[in-house]
């Protein structure tokens, strides 16, 4: 940058002129009888010090002025460099830059602004908790959760249960947790999510409160009403037989003379169909009592070679292909994931032998980059027809006549149950059912 080239001509000038002065004044000094001339001599030095002193202190006055405006904040300040103060190529490129960052902080405010109402309008209530000013309630779904005289020490949320006030007055790890909240329209169940924040050296614990009670009523009775669906559908399947079996029998009971080998064979039928109905309510009580899951450490491989022993051992005709990737260690339990994917083989078996075909069945074990586990089992079967694939995982719906409808949803039970998700992927032909743990 260089200094300014009028700064340096003066300064050049007062500095010459400095030296002069001196000069003359030694002069004055060493010349006898000239007492007028060395006290003239004398205020000509100090004059021109003077002058140089100004000319420098100038520009210094001017630039500790525009960092002092700086560091107040006032981005509109701008370099003078009028009356010989200098500097100007410094001054524009001072300006320059004040200029740049009264843009850029006019931009950070309209995003500050942004962002403020982003928070105070999203419809998750969120609240910081720090030791410096406690509970705060940070945007508008918080103060309409809570009172807004309510306080700002943690156990004066007491009143909305004590577990969510020893949440709010526990430090720890981030975490999530669903609470029983009791609010104004009665208790209902809420997420909870805690993170720790830093803000300028302060921890700071931020905490969102979602009411989720209207939702899991939702889901409830949709589940309901497919369980009732289901239900009332095959009680009714057996109990239509078994009215008519009832009737038929006591028909020929009344006749004269009665037909008792026709009741007797009616007879059995109303048993095996009324053993028919006990199996499957039977089966209803296994599908209501949620597996208990004791998960530990083992090899992917000799765990898949067992299965594929099992699996050759009742479908001998059925083709089963396995890949599983190379020291693959699972973390689950192995009993109950063993009972899922059995189930899961010998639903695709039976899929392929059903449709006439020469089955092949594929089960594929890996480790996705995310660290989770990916299982699919895949058949070359007829698939899932599109109109019932949201149905397949519901309590006791089958498309097959011999089916119970329990196989699909214990897997997914058992799959829940480990902290994962299954679903019915999407093909053009046969069946994949992707398990994700």
């Amino acid at each position: 940058m260089g200094f300014d080239r009028r700064f340096t001509l003066v300064l050049a000038g007062w500095v010459a002129g400095l030296i002069l002065a001196l000069v003359v004044a030694q002069l004055a000094f060493q010349t006898p009888g000239l007492a007028v001339a060395r006290i003239l001599a004398v205020a000509i030095v100090a004059a021109v010090v003077w002058g140089l002193w100004r000319h420098v202190e100038r520009t210094n006055l001017l630039i500790a002025r525009f960092v002092e405006a700086l560091r107040f904040g006032d981005v509109t300040a701008r370099f003078d460099g009028r009356g010989g103060a200098g500097f100007a190529t410094l001054g524009s490129a001072l300006d320059d830059a004040m200029r740049k960052l009264h843009v850029q902080r006019d931009e950070g405010l309209r995003e500050l602004r942004f962002l403020e109402a982003l928070v105070d309008d999203v419809p998750v209530a969120l609240l910081t908790v720090d030791d410096a000013h406690g509970v705060r309630l940070v945007n508008k779904a918080a103060r309409r959760l809570f009172d807004h005289d309510q306080g700002t020490r943690p156990e004066d949320f007491a009143r909305y249960g004590a577990t969510f006030a020893a949440r709010l007055a526990r430090a720890g790890n981030a975490g999530q947790e669903v609470l029983i909240l009791r609010l104004p329209a009665g208790p209902q169940r809420a997420i909870v999510r805690t993170g720790a924040l830093d803000r300028l050296g302060l921890q700071v614990r931020a905490v969102t409160v979602e009411p989720v009670q209207g939702t899991l009523d939702a889901v409830e009775m949709a589940a309901q009403t497919d369980l009732v669906r289901v239900l009332t559908h095959e009680i009714l399947n057996s109990l239509t037989p078994v009215t008519s079996l009832a009737g038929t029998a006591a028909a020929v009971l009344d006749t004269d003379p009665p037909d008792i080998d026709s009741a007797r064979t009616a007879m059995n039928t109303l048993v095996r169909r009324a053993d028919g109905l006990r199996h499957f309510i039977d089966s209803y009580r296994a599908v209501a009592k949620p597996p208990e899951v004791r998960a530990r450490a083992f090899g992917a491989e000799p765990f898949a070679q067992e299965l594929d022993r099992l699996f050759a051992a009742d479908w001998p005709n059925v083709a089963l292909t396995i890949e599983v990737a190379p020291n693959l260690i699972l973390e689950a339990d192995p009993d109950l994931l063993a009972q899922a994917l059995i189930n899961l083989l010998r639903n695709a078996a039976q899929a392929t032998s059903e449709a006439g075909r020469d089955g092949e069945v594929r089960m594929t074990i890996t480790k996705r980059a995310d660290g989770a586990t990916l299982i699919e089992v895949a058949d070359n079967g007829p698939g899932v027809p599109e109109a019932v694939r949201k149905d397949v995982f519901l309590p006791f719906f089958t498309t097959r006549a011999a089916g119970t409808g329990v196989g699909l949803n214990l897997v997914r039970q058992i799959v829940i149950a480990h902290g994962g998700s299954i679903d019915l992927v999407d093909t053009q032909e046969g069946a994949v059912f992707r398990i994700l743990l």
